[in-house]
């Protein structure tokens, strides 16, 4: 009961958190037109020095930019903690499921699940983005002076994703959060190996159960004590120096993006888990809805994993075994959120860009995305940098499809924010589905 009323308290401070920055965050904005608007522009630059400063983007001390530290320290702490939570997690469930057959199963059923929400996921979106493109609802005009220095990725084949999953050396990849596919593959290596030596292995087993104590620990007390105030520093922040310039020119990509993930996420979701189930899906509806409304705060699949774990074993019925395995598995390829996203994003650019999009187009622009998505970044904007690669696959380089991509570049934030809650939910939903499959989800649980 106790530890109940504590994650209530949580859910309602991350909530409010929410709430409130939302609110603080348009209450900046009206304060900095009107100071601009009436000869005040000093009074906030001040304001902006003290609370907003990107600190990193200065020569010297010109700001505080309160704000900005409390936010970044909080995801660092976040990022600190994904490469040793994966490596501990992933290799502990492989010791665990000792049964080579038990394991080769349950990843087969893992991997099959996430690749039919992918499907689902990339269809029903390229669905939604050719028809408001049919209905001429991206044809925008993008005025080239706000177009800002897009971020370039050189010619990539997508498939190099497989050869970059085995890691050369195994310190490099483990030295950044950037590699997370490469240290999930060190880590089903590290546990499959501990497995074969059984009884001899235990010692190292003793210290990576150790250290994923201290990881757990440490992530409780950012996500319990942190996260909070960090999450309203955050969105405050974000609405008070971008505020809503550009909205103009992008927001039918935008509702669009909204709109469809968190359809995606209110339908293939439920209908897979009845599916393949038969169980009621509203007990998941709401007990995820935590999951998805921490992951929108942080726009970090990685850093949400905790509290998806937690969830999963303790509200959902799920083993902590499976669990151990899938949902760190899911934080680095399941990634249909972000395929959706790329979907939509691509026909706003084309379309914007005076380039017809056929179903054809989009079918290619679904498999360069899936190949991408999997090896992308469990890590805020790193999805949508991943965009560019669909549009060098589809050839699109011209300088107004550039433009287009700038633009979504810079309005990630919002819709980010239901894409990752598509990410996140997805990984609950798979954990759900092969935990019941392989007959051990705790349906009392899972109902009550």
């Amino acid at each position: 009961m106790e530890n109940k009323k504590k994650e209530t308290s949580i859910v309602k401070k991350m909530i409010l958190a929410v709430a409130g920055g939302f609110i603080a965050g348009f209450l900046c904005l009206l304060l900095r037109e009107a100071l601009n608007g009436s000869g005040g522009s000093g009074v906030w630059k001040v304001i902006e020095a003290i609370l907003f400063q990107d600190i990193t983007a200065t020569q010297g001390i010109e700001g505080l930019g309160l704000f900005y530290i409390i936010g970044q320290l909080f995801m660092r702490g976040l990022q600190l903690a994904i490469v040793p939570l994966v490596i501990t997690s992933l290799t502990l469930a492989l010791c665990s499921l000792a049964n080579p057959e038990k394991l080769g199963r349950i990843a087969g059923k893992t991997f099959i699940t996430y690749l039919c929400f992918y499907a689902a996921a990339a269809s029903l979106a390229g669905i939604a983005a050719y028809f408001v493109k049919s209905m001429g609802w991206f044809d925008v005009n993008l005025p080239s002076e706000m177009a800002t220095e897009a971020v370039t990725m050189d010619g990539y084949n997508p498939l190099v994703t497989v050869v970059n999953a085995v890691p050369s050396n195994i310190v490099s990849a483990c030295s950044t959060n950037n590699t997370i596919l490469s240290v999930v593959v060190i880590a089903i290596i590290l546990g499959l190996c501990m497995t074969a030596m059984g009884s001899k292995a235990e010692p190292l087993k003793q210290m990576i159960e150790n250290l994923n104590d201290v990881v757990q620990m440490f992530l409780n007390f950012l996500i319990n004590k942190i996260a909070p105030a960090a999450i309203f520093c955050m969105i405050t922040r974000t609405l008070a120096v971008y505020g809503v310039e550009y909205i103009g020119p992008t927001l039918v990509w935008i509702v669009t993006t909204i709109v469809v993930s968190l359809t995606l996420v209110a339908t293939i979701y439920p209908i897979g888990i009845f599916l393949s189930t038969r169980l009621n899906p509203m007990p998941f509806l709401k007990k995820s809805f935590k999951i998805g409304l921490f992951a929108a705060a942080t726009n970090s699949s990685a850093a949400t994993l905790p509290l998806n774990t937690k969830t999963c074993t303790e509200e959902l019925g799920c083993s902590e075994e499976i669990s151990s395995f899938v949902l760190p598995t899911g934080m680095t390829i399941n990634m249909n959120g972000t395929t959706a996203m790329h979907m939509i994003a691509v026909t706003f650019i084309a379309t914007a860009a005076g380039i017809n999009v056929t179903p054809a187009t989009l079918a290619t622009a679904a498999f360069l995305s899936i190949c991408t998505a999997v090896g992308t970044p469990a890590i805020p904007v790193a999805g949508t940098t991943m965009v560019y690669v669909v549009m060098s696959g589809l050839g699109m380089s011209s300088e107004l499809c550039m433009i287009g991509y700038s633009l979504v570049l810079a309005m990630n934030y919002l819709p980010g924010m239901a894409v990752i809650t598509l990410n996140v939910i997805g990984d609950a939903a798979t954990n759900v589905i092969v935990n019941f499959k392989e007959g051990v989800l705790d349906k009392d649980m899972y109902n009550r």
